[in-house]
């Protein structure tokens, strides 16, 4: 029997429940944020993301990110191609490391940031001497940023390049193409969808990441609060409004970039389809 097309209790009662789960956790509270910040009208609302401080929080996050999506990239495509194409003592390792700031918490690896270039450390006075602030400054949050998203890419990568194989590079090797027409002939077609996917993932992994950032950022108001930082400043001076306002720019960015992500995932199933 074909469970796909069971039509019986079972199927409806899963649907009801995952839908049902899905509402309370997630739609509702995104439409109380939205309802929320326009409770007061829109001229309010127009005020709060308009303001000076909520502006700087938000080029701050769009600079983060870029800042982690580029690095990231670069770091990701040279991980996935090194762990893929080669074999060496210690790939295991770096496939793990790899993996690592997925299973530390955001406020650990602040603590362990702060710990290694803040005043206590051996780094400090080098650091120093060179006019170089990382702690409690934008560095800091990039640093941050980068190390929560650090994964994102190179795993989406990594199992493109596996599948794809070394034949053709091979190939192309023989036929006397260097190693960059290589990748952009042979190798980027086959990991375009899986990339493009990493940095849609990183992307908004890096806009809303909130605990390392805080450790590291000082809270300067103005300086280096992020956009989640800002709320948070707003929620506890109880100014709800201004809260909720910022909320919805996040919450808008977010459904921006899942249906970036959607048309991702479809363009890139046609694709596939069609070489096969």
């Amino acid at each position: 029997m074909d469970i796909r097309k069971n039509s019986g209790v079972v199927k409806w009662t899963l649907i009801v429940l995952c839908s049902s789960f899905l509402v309370v956790f997630l739609i509702l509270p995104l439409i109380y944020i939205v309802v929320t910040a326009l409770r007061s009208g829109f001229q309010a609302y127009w005020n709060s993301i308009t303001d000076e401080y909520a502006i700087k929080a938000a080029l701050l996050t769009i600079e983060a990110m870029v800042c982690a999506v580029v690095i990231n990239t670069i770091f990701g495509i040279c991980a996935a191609w090194t762990l893929t194409k080669y074999q060496f003592r210690g790939k295991k390792t770096i496939s793990t490391l790899i993996d690592l700031p997925v299973t530390v918490s955001p406020i650990i690896a602040g603590l362990i940031f702060v710990l290694t270039f803040g005043r206590q450390s051996f780094l400090f006075p080098f650091l120093d001497r060179f006019g170089i602030q990382i702690i409690f400054a934008v560095p800091g949050i990039i640093l941050a940023t980068v190390f929560v998203t650090f994964p994102f890419i190179s795993r989406e990568i990594i199992p493109a390049l596996a599948a794809q194989g070394t034949d053709e590079e091979e190939a192309a090797a023989q036929m006397g193409a260097n190693m960059f027409t290589i990748f952009r002939k042979v190798t980027y077609p086959h990991i375009k969808w899986a990339l493009l996917y990493g940095v849609v993932l990183c992307s908004a992994r890096a806009m809303g990441e909130f605990g390392a950032v805080s450790v590291l950022s000082g809270h300067l108001r103005g300086k280096t609060n992020t956009l989640p930082l800002y709320i948070e400043l707003l929620y506890q001076g109880y100014d709800f409004n201004g809260a909720f306002a910022a909320s919805s720019v996040l919450v808008l960015l977010s459904v921006v970039i899942l249906a970036l992500r959607m048309w991702l995932e479809k363009r890139g199933a046609k694709e596939i389809d069609v070489r096969k």
